[in-house]
């Protein structure tokens, strides 16, 4: 079961340095799916490779190279 996210970056401050490391990861890995399903709902939406890439602020090749890989969303870099 995931953490809602606020919980985890509440836990990102504990006093336990384990616990907040825990919470950063698990934070992190939440993010990138997010990220992930959102550059998917872009890309099934026919947004190009550079428009996706300007949105979260890397380049056209970086997010290809992240979220290309993936089937439908190789498809026309």
């Amino acid at each position: 079961m995931t953490n809602d996210l606020a919980t985890l970056a509440r836990q990102t401050e504990d006093d336990d340095p384990l616990t907040a490391l825990r919470a950063t990861a698990a934070l992190r890995r939440e993010i990138e799916r997010m990220e992930a399903v959102q550059v998917r709902r872009a890309r099934v939406a026919g947004l190009a490779w550079s428009v996706i890439a300007d949105a979260i602020g890397v380049s056209k090749q970086a997010v290809h190279k992240k979220h290309g890989g993936r089937g439908l969303l190789s498809r026309g870099i």
